[in-house]
């Protein structure tokens, strides 16, 4: 592999925290009512790699601070055969994924393992 591009992918936009919506392609593919939360799922595609993210957003009405974000790097194969009820599980699995929002009082940090979506 060039190690030239490989650097160019790693240092992309798409892999720094805090992250712009403005630099990505949006799909909803559903939410995800498991335990009530309504967390939103999509697929995001970064305009300026091409990589792919599996985004999940979930907030609780009436609980200040309850805002998180999980976003994990997919294939375009997995893009396709994510469902909404299983976008949490998937993340899990993942070797490492980006986690933020008011919950977490971050903008973006790198975690792995259980992601926490439930009150």
């Amino acid at each position: 592999m060039n190690s030239d591009k490989s650097t160019t992918e790693n240092d992309c936009v798409c892999m720094t925290p805090p992250f712009n919506y403005k630099n990505y392609e949006s799909t909803n593919i559903g939410d995800d009512l498991t335990n009530g939360r309504y967390g939103e799922v999509s697929i995001k595609k970064c305009m300026k790699c091409g990589k792919l993210w599996l985004d999940y957003h979930v907030e609780y009405e009436g609980y200040s601070g309850s805002g998180r974000w999980f976003r994990g790097l997919i294939s375009e194969n997995e893009a396709s055969n994510i469902a909404p009820c299983s976008a949490v599980n998937f993340l899990e699995k993942l070797d490492w994924y980006f986690y933020g929002g008011s919950y977490f009082s971050t903008t973006g940090k790198m975690g792995s393992g259980k992601v926490m979506v439930d009150l």
